[in-house]
């Protein structure tokens, strides 16, 4: 179990609602950007993380867990994801559950694989268009929320939305390296 799940446990377990904030910010970006994999509806995405989140908080199901935060929530998340989209009539997608699992194992994660795999993402972040390339940067680099980056930019925050959907889908191939980069 990484060593920041154990804390965030530890504290939850200890009804610190601090640690609900730290996990919260820890895991909201990586576990949107995954659920957009299988759903392709970044909206829907988000939907699904701050249910499962509530649900966490409500049912206290931490108090429970016995593995690593980590897992559990990617888990949950692929899971509420596909019952989604198969409520919703929408593609099931291949799982890709292996790749994840080894993002989450410290004892697998090769940094010098993890660097080449951050340059070529900032190369295709370069490519993006221009608001698209703004808008991704300022929420996933700059972990701005979208209100933020609406008032920055100056355009509303649908438009921030759209443009961070738009960047998603161009990056699709490189989702699993931008899910390490927020989570290492």
């Amino acid at each position: 179990m990484q060593s920041h799940d154990i804390i965030i446990l530890e504290k939850l377990r200890l009804g610190d609602s601090s640690a609900y904030k730290e996990l919260f910010d820890l895991y909201y970006m990586p576990l949107s950007i995954y659920s957009f994999k299988y759903c392709d509806s970044f909206e829907l995405a988000e939907d699904i993380v701050q249910d499962l989140f509530i649900k966490f908080w409500d049912e206290k199901l931490y108090m429970n867990l016995d593995t690593a935060i980590g897992p559990y929530l990617f888990r949950s998340v692929k899971n509420n994801t596909l019952q989604a989209t198969k409520k919703n009539n929408r593609y099931i997608f291949e799982e890709i559950e292996d790749q994840i699992h080894t993002l989450l194992d410290d004892d697998h994660l090769d940094m010098d694989f993890i660097e080449q795999e951050k340059k070529k993402l900032y190369e295709q972040i370069e490519a993006l268009p221009l608001k698209s390339k703004e808008v991704f940067k300022a929420i996933v680099l700059n972990n701005l929320k979208y209100k933020e980056v609406a008032l920055e930019l100056g355009i509303s925050v649908n438009t921030v939305k759209t443009h961070y959907s738009r960047a998603l889908k161009q990056l699709r191939n490189s989702l699993d390296i931008i899910i390490t980069v927020l989570i290492v």
